[in-house]
Protein backbone atom coordinates (compact mmCIF):
# COMPACT_ATOMS: atom_id res chain seq x y z
CA UNK A 1 0.00 0.00 0.00
CA UNK A 2 2.86 2.39 0.72
CA UNK A 3 4.21 1.87 -2.81
CA UNK A 4 0.78 2.49 -4.38
CA UNK A 5 0.47 5.66 -2.30
CA UNK A 6 3.91 6.68 -3.56
CA UNK A 7 2.81 6.30 -7.20
CA UNK A 8 -0.29 8.42 -6.52
CA UNK A 9 1.83 11.10 -4.84
CA UNK A 10 4.15 11.20 -7.86
CA UNK A 11 1.16 11.61 -10.18
CA UNK A 12 -0.28 14.43 -8.09
CA UNK A 13 3.08 16.20 -7.65
CA UNK A 14 3.79 16.12 -11.39
CA UNK A 15 0.28 17.23 -12.32
CA UNK A 16 0.36 20.18 -9.90
CA UNK A 17 3.86 21.22 -10.95
CA UNK A 18 2.91 21.09 -14.64
CA UNK A 19 -0.22 23.15 -13.97
CA UNK A 20 1.72 25.71 -11.91
CA UNK A 21 4.39 26.09 -14.58
CA UNK A 22 1.75 26.36 -17.29
CA UNK A 23 -0.10 28.99 -15.27
CA UNK A 24 3.11 31.02 -15.09
CA UNK A 25 3.43 30.64 -18.89
CA UNK A 26 6.80 28.95 -18.62
CA UNK A 27 8.28 27.30 -21.73
CA UNK A 28 7.66 23.65 -22.55
CA UNK A 29 11.30 22.84 -21.74
CA UNK A 30 10.94 24.45 -18.32
CA UNK A 31 7.72 22.53 -17.63
CA UNK A 32 9.54 19.28 -18.46
CA UNK A 33 12.33 20.11 -16.01
CA UNK A 34 9.85 20.91 -13.26
CA UNK A 35 7.78 17.79 -13.85
CA UNK A 36 10.77 15.45 -13.83
CA UNK A 37 12.22 17.03 -10.67
CA UNK A 38 8.82 16.83 -8.93
CA UNK A 39 8.69 13.10 -9.66
CA UNK A 40 12.27 12.41 -8.59
CA UNK A 41 12.09 14.36 -5.33
CA UNK A 42 9.21 12.18 -4.11
CA UNK A 43 10.48 9.18 -2.16
CA UNK A 44 8.08 6.27 -2.51
CA UNK A 45 9.01 4.97 0.95
CA UNK A 46 8.12 8.46 2.27
CA UNK A 47 11.47 8.93 4.00
CA UNK A 48 12.82 12.48 4.08
CA UNK A 49 15.64 14.03 2.12
CA UNK A 50 18.21 15.99 4.16
CA UNK A 51 17.13 19.64 4.11
CA UNK A 52 20.49 20.71 2.66
CA UNK A 53 19.77 18.83 -0.58
CA UNK A 54 17.29 21.50 -1.73
CA UNK A 55 19.49 24.61 -1.80
CA UNK A 56 22.55 22.58 -2.83
CA UNK A 57 20.80 20.94 -5.77
CA UNK A 58 19.27 24.20 -6.96
CA UNK A 59 22.59 26.07 -6.73
CA UNK A 60 24.60 23.31 -8.43
CA UNK A 61 22.12 22.90 -11.29
CA UNK A 62 21.63 26.65 -11.72
CA UNK A 63 25.37 27.36 -11.71
CA UNK A 64 26.24 24.62 -14.21
CA UNK A 65 23.43 25.66 -16.54
CA UNK A 66 24.62 29.27 -16.25
CA UNK A 67 28.11 28.19 -17.32
CA UNK A 68 26.57 26.55 -20.38
CA UNK A 69 24.59 29.71 -21.22
CA UNK A 70 27.63 31.98 -20.80
CA UNK A 71 29.80 29.88 -23.10
CA UNK A 72 27.00 29.40 -25.64
CA UNK A 73 26.44 33.16 -25.90
CA UNK A 74 30.14 34.04 -25.87
CA UNK A 75 31.07 31.43 -28.48
CA UNK A 76 27.97 31.54 -30.64
CA UNK A 77 30.10 31.45 -33.81
CA UNK A 78 31.82 28.20 -32.76
CA UNK A 79 30.38 24.99 -34.28
CA UNK A 80 28.12 23.20 -31.80
CA UNK A 81 30.16 20.03 -31.73
CA UNK A 82 33.25 21.96 -30.51
CA UNK A 83 31.28 24.06 -28.05
CA UNK A 84 29.59 20.95 -26.67
CA UNK A 85 32.93 19.20 -26.26
CA UNK A 86 34.42 22.23 -24.49
CA UNK A 87 31.53 22.45 -22.00
CA UNK A 88 31.60 18.68 -21.47
CA UNK A 89 35.30 18.80 -20.58
CA UNK A 90 34.76 21.76 -18.26
CA UNK A 91 31.97 19.92 -16.42
CA UNK A 92 34.27 16.95 -15.84
CA UNK A 93 36.88 19.31 -14.38
CA UNK A 94 34.25 20.85 -12.11
CA UNK A 95 33.35 17.43 -10.69
CA UNK A 96 36.86 17.29 -9.19
CA UNK A 97 35.90 20.20 -6.93
CA UNK A 98 32.95 18.36 -5.40
CA UNK A 99 33.53 17.21 -1.82
CA UNK A 100 32.82 13.60 -0.86
CA UNK A 101 29.28 14.30 0.34
CA UNK A 102 28.39 15.85 -3.03
CA UNK A 103 30.18 13.32 -5.22
CA UNK A 104 26.81 11.77 -6.01
CA UNK A 105 26.01 14.96 -7.95
CA UNK A 106 28.78 14.35 -10.51
CA UNK A 107 26.24 13.13 -13.05
CA UNK A 108 24.00 16.12 -12.35
CA UNK A 109 26.91 18.49 -13.02
CA UNK A 110 27.78 16.72 -16.29
CA UNK A 111 24.18 16.85 -17.54
CA UNK A 112 23.20 20.33 -16.31
CA UNK A 113 26.14 22.05 -17.99
CA UNK A 114 25.18 20.91 -21.49
CA UNK A 115 21.40 21.34 -21.18
CA UNK A 116 21.44 24.93 -22.54
CA UNK A 117 23.35 23.70 -25.60
CA UNK A 118 20.50 21.36 -26.55
CA UNK A 119 18.28 24.29 -27.53
CA UNK A 120 18.63 26.25 -30.77
CA UNK A 121 19.11 29.62 -29.05
CA UNK A 122 20.19 29.56 -25.38
CA UNK A 123 19.22 32.67 -23.42
CA UNK A 124 19.11 33.99 -19.87
CA UNK A 125 15.32 34.14 -20.07
CA UNK A 126 15.19 30.39 -20.74
CA UNK A 127 17.68 29.80 -17.92
CA UNK A 128 15.54 31.76 -15.46
CA UNK A 129 12.37 29.89 -16.45
CA UNK A 130 14.07 26.51 -16.14
CA UNK A 131 15.57 27.26 -12.72
CA UNK A 132 12.19 28.54 -11.53
CA UNK A 133 10.51 25.36 -12.79
CA UNK A 134 13.08 23.21 -10.98
CA UNK A 135 12.46 25.16 -7.75
CA UNK A 136 8.71 24.66 -8.17
CA UNK A 137 9.21 20.95 -8.75
CA UNK A 138 11.30 20.63 -5.60
CA UNK A 139 8.79 22.58 -3.50
CA UNK A 140 5.59 21.00 -4.82
CA UNK A 141 6.96 17.45 -4.85
CA UNK A 142 8.12 17.77 -1.25
CA UNK A 143 4.90 19.43 -0.07
CA UNK A 144 2.71 16.75 -1.67
CA UNK A 145 4.83 13.97 -0.16
CA UNK A 146 4.56 15.55 3.29
CA UNK A 147 0.80 15.97 2.91
CA UNK A 148 0.24 12.33 2.01
CA UNK A 149 2.87 10.66 4.20
CA UNK A 150 1.51 7.76 6.28
CA UNK A 151 1.29 8.29 10.02
CA UNK A 152 4.01 5.71 10.57
CA UNK A 153 6.78 5.09 8.05
CA UNK A 154 7.72 1.37 7.97
CA UNK A 155 11.08 0.92 9.69
CA UNK A 156 12.49 -1.14 6.85
CA UNK A 157 11.72 1.60 4.33
CA UNK A 158 12.49 4.72 6.34
CA UNK A 159 15.80 6.54 6.43
CA UNK A 160 18.84 4.79 7.74
CA UNK A 161 19.55 4.96 11.47
CA UNK A 162 22.58 7.11 10.89
CA UNK A 163 25.40 7.68 8.42
CA UNK A 164 28.53 5.58 8.66
CA UNK A 165 31.62 7.44 9.80
CA UNK A 166 33.50 8.91 6.85
CA UNK A 167 37.24 9.42 6.47
CA UNK A 168 38.53 12.97 6.68
CA UNK A 169 38.02 14.91 3.45
CA UNK A 170 41.32 15.82 1.75
CA UNK A 171 41.83 19.47 0.75
CA UNK A 172 40.50 20.64 -2.62
CA UNK A 173 44.01 20.88 -4.09
CA UNK A 174 44.74 17.26 -3.20
CA UNK A 175 41.45 16.06 -4.67
CA UNK A 176 42.09 17.91 -7.92
CA UNK A 177 45.66 16.63 -8.22
CA UNK A 178 44.53 13.05 -7.51
CA UNK A 179 41.83 13.34 -10.16
CA UNK A 180 44.21 14.76 -12.77
CA UNK A 181 46.61 11.89 -12.10
CA UNK A 182 43.93 9.26 -12.66
CA UNK A 183 43.74 7.63 -16.11
CA UNK A 184 40.06 6.92 -15.48
CA UNK A 185 39.32 10.63 -15.13
CA UNK A 186 41.02 11.44 -18.45
CA UNK A 187 39.30 8.52 -20.15
CA UNK A 188 35.92 9.95 -19.17
CA UNK A 189 36.85 13.56 -19.98
CA UNK A 190 38.15 12.73 -23.46
CA UNK A 191 35.18 10.60 -24.48
CA UNK A 192 32.64 12.96 -22.92
CA UNK A 193 34.14 15.69 -25.11
CA UNK A 194 34.03 13.50 -28.22
CA UNK A 195 30.69 11.76 -27.60
CA UNK A 196 28.49 14.22 -29.52
CA UNK A 197 30.84 14.13 -32.52
CA UNK A 198 30.87 10.31 -32.38
CA UNK A 199 27.06 10.28 -32.25
CA UNK A 200 26.84 12.54 -35.28
CA UNK A 201 29.44 10.42 -37.05
CA UNK A 202 27.49 7.17 -36.59
CA UNK A 203 24.25 8.85 -37.68
CA UNK A 204 22.41 8.98 -34.36
CA UNK A 205 19.16 10.97 -34.59
CA UNK A 206 19.63 12.29 -31.04
CA UNK A 207 23.43 12.11 -30.57
CA UNK A 208 23.24 13.73 -27.12
CA UNK A 209 22.44 10.29 -25.70
CA UNK A 210 25.90 9.04 -26.56
CA UNK A 211 27.20 11.84 -24.33
CA UNK A 212 24.78 10.92 -21.56
CA UNK A 213 25.85 7.31 -21.94
CA UNK A 214 29.48 8.20 -21.30
CA UNK A 215 29.02 10.63 -18.40
CA UNK A 216 26.29 8.66 -16.60
CA UNK A 217 27.29 5.05 -17.27
CA UNK A 218 31.06 4.90 -17.67
CA UNK A 219 32.62 4.10 -14.29
CA UNK A 220 36.01 3.20 -12.89
CA UNK A 221 35.32 -0.56 -12.89
CA UNK A 222 33.85 -2.85 -15.54
CA UNK A 223 31.30 -4.20 -13.08
CA UNK A 224 29.98 -0.76 -12.16
CA UNK A 225 29.70 0.20 -15.83
CA UNK A 226 27.84 -3.03 -16.64
CA UNK A 227 25.45 -2.43 -13.74
CA UNK A 228 24.68 1.09 -14.88
CA UNK A 229 24.15 -0.03 -18.48
CA UNK A 230 21.63 -2.64 -17.35
CA UNK A 231 19.85 -0.12 -15.14
CA UNK A 232 19.69 2.45 -17.93
CA UNK A 233 18.32 0.20 -20.66
CA UNK A 234 15.78 -1.57 -18.43
CA UNK A 235 14.66 1.75 -16.94
CA UNK A 236 14.41 3.45 -20.33
CA UNK A 237 12.40 0.48 -21.64
CA UNK A 238 9.93 0.71 -18.73
CA UNK A 239 9.75 4.47 -19.14
CA UNK A 240 8.50 4.47 -22.74
CA UNK A 241 5.36 2.42 -22.16
CA UNK A 242 3.10 4.92 -20.36
CA UNK A 243 3.95 7.88 -22.63
CA UNK A 244 2.89 5.87 -25.68
CA UNK A 245 -0.28 4.59 -24.01
CA UNK A 246 -1.46 7.95 -22.67
CA UNK A 247 -0.44 9.89 -25.79
CA UNK A 248 -2.47 7.59 -28.04
CA UNK A 249 -5.54 7.60 -25.79
CA UNK A 250 -5.79 10.87 -23.85
CA UNK A 251 -3.40 13.26 -25.61
CA UNK A 252 -1.16 15.72 -23.75
CA UNK A 253 -1.71 18.15 -20.87
CA UNK A 254 -0.98 18.75 -17.18
CA UNK A 255 -3.37 15.97 -16.09
CA UNK A 256 -1.85 13.57 -18.57
CA UNK A 257 1.64 14.44 -17.32
CA UNK A 258 0.64 13.24 -13.87
CA UNK A 259 -0.99 10.09 -15.26
CA UNK A 260 2.13 9.20 -17.23
CA UNK A 261 4.57 9.66 -14.36
CA UNK A 262 2.30 8.06 -11.75
CA UNK A 263 1.51 5.21 -14.14
CA UNK A 264 5.19 4.58 -14.77
CA UNK A 265 5.87 4.50 -11.02
CA UNK A 266 2.96 2.12 -10.42
CA UNK A 267 4.08 -0.19 -13.24
CA UNK A 268 7.69 -0.38 -12.08
CA UNK A 269 6.75 -1.03 -8.46
CA UNK A 270 4.03 -3.55 -9.37
CA UNK A 271 6.70 -5.54 -11.21
CA UNK A 272 8.95 -5.27 -8.12
CA UNK A 273 11.59 -3.37 -10.09
CA UNK A 274 11.93 -0.36 -7.79
CA UNK A 275 15.68 -0.14 -8.47
CA UNK A 276 14.83 1.07 -12.01
CA UNK A 277 12.25 3.64 -10.88
CA UNK A 278 14.38 6.76 -11.15
CA UNK A 279 15.60 5.97 -14.67
CA UNK A 280 12.07 5.03 -15.78
CA UNK A 281 10.63 8.31 -14.45
CA UNK A 282 13.29 10.36 -16.23
CA UNK A 283 12.60 8.46 -19.44
CA UNK A 284 8.83 9.01 -19.17
CA UNK A 285 9.19 12.68 -18.28
CA UNK A 286 11.62 13.55 -21.04
CA UNK A 287 9.62 11.65 -23.66
CA UNK A 288 6.11 12.78 -22.76
CA UNK A 289 6.46 16.15 -21.05
CA UNK A 290 9.55 17.29 -22.93
CA UNK A 291 8.57 16.24 -26.45
CA UNK A 292 4.76 16.22 -26.31
CA UNK A 293 3.39 15.89 -29.87
CA UNK A 294 6.67 14.31 -31.04
CA UNK A 295 6.59 11.53 -28.44
CA UNK A 296 5.81 8.74 -30.92
CA UNK A 297 8.75 9.83 -33.13
CA UNK A 298 11.09 10.50 -30.23
CA UNK A 299 10.73 7.27 -28.24
CA UNK A 300 12.21 4.74 -30.70
CA UNK A 301 15.05 7.10 -31.63
CA UNK A 302 15.83 7.77 -27.96
CA UNK A 303 15.91 4.04 -27.21
CA UNK A 304 18.22 3.28 -30.15
CA UNK A 305 20.55 6.20 -29.43
CA UNK A 306 20.75 5.38 -25.72
CA UNK A 307 21.67 1.85 -26.75
CA UNK A 308 24.50 3.38 -28.79
CA UNK A 309 25.53 5.39 -25.72
CA UNK A 310 25.60 2.21 -23.66
CA UNK A 311 27.72 0.55 -26.33
CA UNK A 312 30.18 3.46 -26.33
CA UNK A 313 30.46 3.39 -22.52
CA UNK A 314 31.06 -0.38 -22.56
CA UNK A 315 33.61 -0.16 -25.36
CA UNK A 316 35.59 2.53 -23.54
CA UNK A 317 35.34 0.72 -20.21
CA UNK A 318 36.49 -2.60 -21.65
CA UNK A 319 39.20 -1.38 -24.02
CA UNK A 320 40.82 1.59 -22.25
CA UNK A 321 42.31 1.12 -18.77
CA UNK A 322 39.93 -1.74 -17.88
CA UNK A 323 39.57 -2.32 -14.15
CA UNK A 324 37.94 -5.60 -13.14
CA UNK A 325 36.01 -5.29 -9.88
CA UNK A 326 35.64 -9.08 -9.78
CA UNK A 327 39.39 -9.69 -10.03
CA UNK A 328 40.07 -7.07 -7.38
CA UNK A 329 37.43 -8.60 -5.10
CA UNK A 330 38.99 -12.06 -5.42
CA UNK A 331 42.40 -10.59 -4.59
CA UNK A 332 41.01 -8.90 -1.48
CA UNK A 333 39.22 -12.10 -0.43
CA UNK A 334 42.56 -13.90 -0.39
CA UNK A 335 44.29 -11.09 1.50
CA UNK A 336 44.04 -11.52 5.30
CA UNK A 337 44.78 -7.81 5.76
CA UNK A 338 41.80 -6.71 3.64
CA UNK A 339 39.02 -5.02 5.58
CA UNK A 340 35.35 -5.90 5.48
CA UNK A 341 34.58 -2.36 4.29
CA UNK A 342 36.79 -2.82 1.22
CA UNK A 343 35.04 -6.07 0.32
CA UNK A 344 31.59 -4.60 0.91
CA UNK A 345 32.35 -1.62 -1.31
CA UNK A 346 33.46 -3.84 -4.21
CA UNK A 347 30.82 -6.55 -3.82
CA UNK A 348 27.96 -5.08 -5.94
CA UNK A 349 30.23 -4.39 -8.93
CA UNK A 350 31.94 -7.79 -8.55
CA UNK A 351 28.58 -9.61 -8.50
CA UNK A 352 27.38 -7.70 -11.56
CA UNK A 353 30.54 -8.48 -13.49
CA UNK A 354 30.33 -12.18 -12.58
CA UNK A 355 26.72 -12.40 -13.81
CA UNK A 356 27.57 -10.87 -17.18
CA UNK A 357 30.58 -13.16 -17.60
CA UNK A 358 28.72 -16.30 -16.51
CA UNK A 359 31.15 -16.88 -13.65
CA UNK A 360 30.38 -17.90 -10.04
CA UNK A 361 28.75 -14.93 -8.31
CA UNK A 362 30.34 -13.91 -4.98
CA UNK A 363 28.03 -14.54 -2.05
CA UNK A 364 26.78 -11.60 0.06
CA UNK A 365 28.90 -10.97 3.10
CA UNK A 366 27.50 -12.42 6.30
CA UNK A 367 26.81 -9.96 9.13
CA UNK A 368 29.68 -9.47 11.52
CA UNK A 369 29.20 -11.30 14.81
CA UNK A 370 31.38 -9.11 16.94
CA UNK A 371 29.25 -7.31 19.48
CA UNK A 372 26.10 -9.19 18.42
CA UNK A 373 24.05 -11.18 20.91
Amino acid sequence: MVQLRGALVIALAVGLTSAACDGLTLSSEAIAYGAVIAALIVRTDFSRWPLAIYPVLLVVVGFCMAVGVVLALALSAVPQVFLFGMVAALMQLLTLLLPGKLRMLSGVVAVAGVLPLLTSAPSWDDWGQEVLAIALGLAIGTAVQLAFSPAVIPASEGPAAGPAPEPAEPPVAERVIAGLQSPFFWRKLVFASLALAIGQGVGAVTPKYLYFGVVLLLNDSIGDTLGRVRDRMVGVSFGILMPLLVFNTLGIGALQNGLVMGGTAALVMALNKASYLRTALISSGVAFVGYGPLVAWYIPNRWIDYLMGCGLALAVGLLLFPNSALRRYRQLEADPAASREQLQRLLPAAREEARWLGMPVPEPLTPELSGAE
